[in-house]
């Protein structure tokens, strides 16, 4: 029934990697299923017969589709299926994207799909490099013009080794989350979180993935060599050469005065009258220039830009090729909330605000990985004001994902334990103004917030990039901080975050074929220093350490462990236990199926009473310690004495004290404080506490538990009175 279908197997890291062709999808213009230990995930790519009208750019879409099917769940939510996109599905579309949008044809505008459908997910088993893999292969096979194959690779460092492709049990301890592309020559995409891993072992880590990637891609070459289809004709976009040349000849000056300044603003006021200009000027010889405006002005742009980089080292703002934007930093700008800071370089400023809450206050995660509950959360914004534009807001789009979750990653390491500061942690930049590296900008601000909300971070994180010129020759040239137009008509931005001590999170966008190792390590290099300044000179000015206590406006947390098995007396039936405590207290309790207990109150002393109630629910007296109480009950064989709030032990009239007595009220009364000693369990069970025995002069004596001094006081008569 299926004639072309078609098995290739590799080993890859040690571990089988199965792609399966001519069975399923054959519609699209490329598909394989591709089989990596037990993930399964079913590639397909598809392009549109002919561009869409007015199109001037390439229209690529890449979804990696989670089903929940692939690890066995039903979703949650009341339709019980998938609904958007989970976090994790669309970063991992942007990581798929970023390494497959530069290689194609610069001047394709068909529609070109590319859809990732996970199947089946075996943990050791990365579906993100499965699906990496697969959109090569799929592409590779297809008739859609590219310039592929490429390979992925996921790297770890576990007990200071390096491995590829780690299993669950190994990415569980290690230090280092990096994902890398690349093709045969060169590495085309960065992406990595880290423990404060330094710059040399993330460096052998990147080449370490390059040479097993080239392996790899030699084995997807050989089934484009047996399967391939050739790539087929297209109409191309790329703008009229002759008229471009015309353009550019005319208004060259007025172009190059536009661009010289620092100020964005500026700028695109200075380009309004050229863009009328060449409409006036050529709009007869070619009738089509007003449609064709935006990328016409974007290569004018993109032709100063480089040649003033390339040729004569000049920045359009004026700055060296290693010089920063002016820096500034602030904290405390928002009253009422738990932790503000604000970042600034140059015109582009976040503000980021820090908000705590309780454990309850994680995140829920609806995914096909194992991870279920997230306590940090970040969140990025970047409304239409902060560059200039009118436009409605929008809920978040996969840019403002991504850049929430750069920021997240580099910040990650630096926070304190869930048991060292019991916590659920959200910080939400806000971008109010931006001229390029608004992310790196978020993570200097949310440094600053955190610091200001007294949470105790190990170290100060900061965020930087780096961009890339490459010349027809091979050579390059690179610069740090980059602004908005070097990013837009630059070859790279390689966004870098770290501590002092180390890297903590990488992304790298690159618009051409890939990097050599002798990019890679002078971007590092550049990167290292220019956060160290941004750090010392900055933002430790700003806010020297974190603040020792949180805002009077955060609650306030304290944490306790009590015995599994006390939690059913700390709860209570249908919960009557714990809603008394939260109503008297007015604090807010977390109870842990290990035993943890996290209290949160607004005003400390209300998480301590809280706390205090807990404490005597579960409390159990320590045998041969003696306690303080108050006697609240007098019966005719001993009394009760309160030795914890709520708690009350027994002491026998044989031990109230260390002579006969005939009644309890002869030595004791009701509201009396009394040393008590707690001796154990009796026959039946009881705790046993003794007056006598707390006694100093008994206190260091060993108790006798089968006997009861002044036992002859239960006789009705002495043997005299008989």
């Amino acid at each position: 029934m299926f004639e072309n279908f078609k098995t290739f197997k590799y080993t890859y890291a040690g571990r089988p990697l199965v792609v399966e062709t001519g069975k399923m999808a054959q519609l699209a213009n490329g598909s394989c299923l591709v089989r990596y230990g037990d993930t399964a995930i079913l590639c397909c790519a598809t392009a549109s017969a002919k561009p869409r009208e007015g199109i001037d750019f390439l229209p690529l879409s890449v979804d990696f589709e989670e089903r929940m099917y692939s690890v066995g769940r039903i979703p949650g939510g009341y339709f019980r299926r998938e609904g958007k996109p989970s976090e994790k599905a669309i970063l991992t579309s942007r990581v798929i994207d970023r390494p497959v949008r530069p290689l194609f044809p610069k001047d394709l505008r068909n529609d070109v799909a590319l859809s990732l459908t996970v199947m089946s997910v075996d943990q050791d088993c990365s579906p993100e490099i499965t699906a990496m893999i697969g959109a090569s292969i799929a592409l590779s096979i297809s008739d859609i013009p590219w310039n592929g194959p490429i390979g992925g690779a996921f790297m770890g460092l576990v007990d200071g080794e390096i491995v590829i492709n780690p299993t669950e049990e190994q990415r569980a301890k290690s230090d280092l989350e990096l994902t890398v592309a690349a093709s045969k020559e060169k590495v085309v995409m960065i992406e990595a979180g880290a423990n404060e891993v330094d710059d040399d072992t993330m460096f052998n880590a990147i080449m370490k993935a390059h040479e097993e990637i080239k392996d790899l891609i030699e084995f997807i070459d050989a089934i484009v060599d047996e399967i391939g289809k050739p790539k087929f004709e297209y109409p191309s976009g790329e703008l009229d050469h002759d008229m471009f040349d015309k353009v550019f000849a005319f208004c060259e000056k007025d172009l190059m005065f536009a661009l010289d300044t620092d100020d964005k603003t500026v700028r695109d006021a200075r380009m309004l009258p050229i863009t009328d200009a060449i409409v006036e000027k050529f709009g007869e010889e070619y009738p089509d220039i007003a449609v064709i405006m935006p990328e016409l002005i974007y290569k004018l742009q993109k032709k100063v830009v480089r040649r003033w980089l390339i040729e004569d080292h000049k920045r359009v703002d004026g700055r060296g090729i290693n010089d920063m934007r002016a820096l500034n930093a602030e904290v405390s700008l928002l009253p009422r909330v738990h932790g503000s800071g604000m970042f600034t370089r140059g015109q582009t400023q976040v503000l980021t605000v820090a908000t705590l809450g309780t454990l309850k206050d994680s995140q829920e995660l609806d995914g096909i990985d194992t991870e279920l509950t997230k306590r940090y959360m970040h969140h990025y914004n970047m409304p239409g004001y902060s560059v200039g534009e009118a436009k409605a807001s929008r809920s978040p789009g996969r840019r403002e994902i991504g850049h929430g979750a750069l920021a997240e990653r580099a910040l990650v390491p630096v926070l304190p334990s869930e048991q060292d500061f019991p916590y659920a942690i959200r910080l939400v930049s806000e971008v109010i103004s931006s001229n390029g590296s608004t992310s790196q900008a978020s993570i200097c601000g949310s440094t600053l917030a955190l610091m200001d909300a007294g949470v105790p971070i190990k170290a100060p994180v900061a965020g930087i990039s780096c961009g890339l010129i490459t010349k027809d020759d091979g050579s390059f040239m690179t610069m740090v901080d980059i602004q908005g137009v070097e990013d837009f008509y630059g070859d790279m931005d390689f966004k870098v975050a770290g501590t002092h001590k180390g890297i903590t999170a990488i992304q790298m966008d690159l618009k051409v074929d890939g990097l050599t190792p002798e990019i890679i390590k002078e971007a590092f290099a550049k990167t290292h220093a220019a956060r160290d300044y941004i750090i010392d000179e900055v933002m430790l000015k700003a806010i020297a350490e974190p603040r020792e206590e949180v805002s009077e406006w955060a609650p306030k947390m304290i944490s306790m462990t009590i015995k599994p098995e006390k939690i059913r007396e700390v709860i209570g039936k249908g919960g009557e236990v714990i809603q008394k405590i939260c109503a008297d207290t007015n604090a807010k309790i977390d109870i842990q199926d290990d035993g943890s207990i996290f209290i949160a109150a607004v005003n400390r002393d209300d998480a301590y009473a809280a706390k205090a109630r807990i404490d005597a629910i579960v409390f159990e007296p320590v045998e041969g310690a003696i306690y303080t109480g108050k006697v609240t009950n007098i019966k005719e064989f001993g009394c009760f004495v309160e030795y914890a709030p709520g708690r009350e032990g027994m002491v026998h009239i044989s031990r109230v004290t260390d002579h006969r007595i005939d009644k309890v009220e002869d030595v004791l009364a009701i509201g009396d404080t009394v040393n008590i000693k707690y001796i154990g369990l009796d026959s039946k069970g009881r705790m046993d506490f003794s007056i006598r025995d707390a006694m100093p002069e008994y206190a260091d004596k060993p108790v006798e538990r089968n006997e009861r001094p002044n036992k002859k006081r239960f006789d009705r008569k002495s043997k005299e009175e008989k």
